[in-house]
């Protein structure tokens, strides 16, 4: 699928502001509201961790900034250069990986990288066999024969092969073995660090998203409702223990009796989602 952005002329690479901003997205199909006026500003070098359940809105907000799916109303800014229909410079320096990866599955891993290299018009060659080594990929290895691990590796070393200064993920991890989530949150992690890359990306798990990212926002039911950097969310963290009981009237009773202050799950969630509205 093609990016989409207008033809302003791209902002400097030194741009004294976010990376990138939304500013009240929403996106509708028919009565359906699936993203609800959602605003964001991700600066450069930060790690935005975007956290939510299955169905939350996570990828139709990246499909947004991408330029992929026109939104119902909101606005988006990439490098200051606002994001439309037609063409602009700035997709040059995107990097994404949305849902799926795609690959032709009857050519090499390296075949792959090769054509993604080509598209971009790069003049690098040695940025193939990097990105190889990085995601510990068999270059010689067809890709309708890799495991949805590293399927998922190769989508990523596609958004890595041009060095791209922003990086837009749809949940990274999927497939991967608990080895490759770590490798390949060392490896996102040293890009913010040694090459001030911008990344923002999506998760449903808690745990992972609290090891990456530097500032996290939480999407429910369309709406990002809260917004907290890392130190915060480690100042919320507490020990919680979730108990199963035929009788719930009875155990949240005899747990106060015993001191205990027991919380209903659905009813927690249904206190978040009218915060939000």
């Amino acid at each position: 699928m093609q990016l989409a952005s207008n033809s302003q002329t791209e902002a400097p690479a030194g741009l004294a502001g976010p990376v990138l901003a939304a500013s009240r997205l929403t996106k509708r199909y028919g009565e359906v509201t699936a993203v609800r006026d959602v605003s964001l500003r991700v600066s450069a070098g930060e790690i935005y961790g975007l956290l939510g359940l299955n169905g939350a809105g996570k990828t139709t907000l990246i499909r947004m900034l991408l330029g992929m799916v026109r939104p119902s109303a909101g606005g988006i800014e990439l490098f200051g250069a606002r994001v439309g229909p037609g063409r602009s410079p700035i997709w040059g320096r995107v990097g994404y990986l949305v849902e799926t990866p795609s690959a032709y599955p009857e050519l090499t891993v390296r075949e792959n990288l090769q054509i993604a290299y080509r598209l971009r018009r790069l003049d690098r060659p040695a940025a193939i066999g990097e990105v190889i080594e990085q995601l510990a990929l068999g270059p010689d290895r067809r890709a309708g024969t890799l495991s949805l691990g590293n399927a998922q590796r190769l989508g990523l070393a596609k958004a890595l092969i041009y060095a791209p200064d922003l990086l837009i993920l749809d949940e990274p991890g999927n497939g991967l073995d608990p080895a490759g989530v770590v490798e390949i949150r060392n490896l996102l992690r040293g890009l913010a660090r040694d090459r001030n890359v911008t990344i923002f990306w999506s998760s449903h798990l808690l745990a992972e998203v609290s090891r990456l990212a530097t500032r996290i926002g939480i999407i429910h039911n369309g709406r990002l409702i809260e917004e907290l950097d890392a130190a915060e969310l480690a100042r919320r963290e507490r020990p919680r223990l979730v108990v199963t009981a035929r009788d719930p009237a009875g155990a949240r009773a005899a747990l106060r009796a015993a001191g205990f202050d027991p919380h209903d799950g659905a009813a927690a969630d249904d206190r978040a989602a009218r915060t939000a509205r």
